[in-house]
């Protein structure tokens, strides 16, 4: 059986190919940190909590005295890119493509066939693990579509990592800063004021609150995944699940659809915008903000109205 570990295996050994070809290009704080998140992945699974935050602490120390430096690996050049995209425009589009196409097509072909019998994948995990061979379909595609350097996919892989630097792991920490809080009982705090606020048996605020309080929690913290541990706890599951009977799928679901809502609107936001506009030194951070609150807002409010009829009134 293919299992969730799999996938660790699989990005612990991109982090390790960064981590050694920092270490041949002497630049040792790259090497330190994309190994020790490597051996994160490798073994982090099989360590205890303290060790695993010790190894946290190390990533941190690393990147709190600017151990982290930008590289440029040569690889193409600039007049072979600009034959690539002259010739090929939109087409170079296809790998990446080809990832989450891999992802939803082979888990409906894997859940509504026999396949889903063999048991070849761990229970509840298709997706992710389907995820994952859709990375190595698309890798295996482009070199032979393209035919580059032999280590020019892992070079520019490492070129781009570098420049976003400690911050491609801010999602994780970010993620696990939300359980934190929701094993602190935030979340049954802000349950317990919710609950005295909003009326008993009002289904629809208790959807907006839900869902503006994703929305502001993600503002606030970053990351929609560390909303939503924290807001699940206090209105999700006790209010909107348990006690109204809606649908979890569709609470779950477009709940975390209103939390990324939240990262359009803050210069701290990790999900949608990559790197947090707050790390790329602009002028006016909240450029960003400005050019996506058309997107933000209209979408929050179709997610409310989602959660509503479909997770109430036609789940009931």
């Amino acid at each position: 059986m293919i299992t969730y570990e799999w996938l660790y295996i699989l990005a612990g050994a991109f982090f390790a190919i960064w981590s050694l070809l920092s270490l041949r290009d002497l630049k040792y704080g790259n090497a330190a940190f994309w190994g020790l998140l490597s051996a994160s992945f490798f073994f982090g699974s099989h360590l205890s909590d303290f060790a695993n935050g010790v190894l946290v602490l190390a990533l941190v120390g690393i990147a709190g005295v600017g151990g982290l430096r930008r590289s440029d690996p040569e690889t193409t050049n600039v007049e072979q890119r600009s034959e690539y995209a002259g010739r090929l425009g939109n087409r170079l589009f296809i790998p990446a493509l080809i990832v989450p196409l891999t992802a939803v097509a082979g888990t409906l072909l894997y859940n509504y066939t026999p396949l889903s019998e063999t048991g070849l994948f761990e229970p509840r995990r298709e997706t992710l693990i389907l995820f994952g061979v859709g990375v190595i379909v698309a890798l295996i595609v482009a070199i032979l579509w393209l035919r580059p350097p032999l280590l020019a996919p892992a070079e520019e892989g490492r070129r781009l990592l570098d420049s976003i630097g400690w911050a491609a792991i801010l999602p994780q920490m970010l993620a696990a800063l939300g359980a934190v809080f929701a094993l602190a009982g935030v979340g049954e705090i802000i349950g317990g004021v919710a609950g005295q606020v909003i009326p008993e048996g009002n289904v629809l605020l208790t959807v907006i609150v839900f869902a503006l309080g994703m929305a502001l929690f993600t503002i606030i913290m970053g990351n929609a995944f560390a909303a939503f541990p924290v807001m699940a706890a206090a209105i999700g599951i006790p209010l909107l699940i348990e006690t109204y009977d809606g649908n979890p799928a569709v609470i779950g679901a477009v709940g975390m659809l209103a939390g990324f809502c939240g990262t359009l609107l803050t210069p701290m936001a990790a999900n949608f915008n990559i790197v947090p506009a707050a790390l790329l030194e602009l002028k006016d951070q909240n450029a960003v903000i400005r050019q996506q609150v058309g997107t933000a807002v209209p979408l929050l409010i179709c997610n409310i109205a989602i959660i509503y009829i479909a997770g109430f009134l036609l789940w009931n």
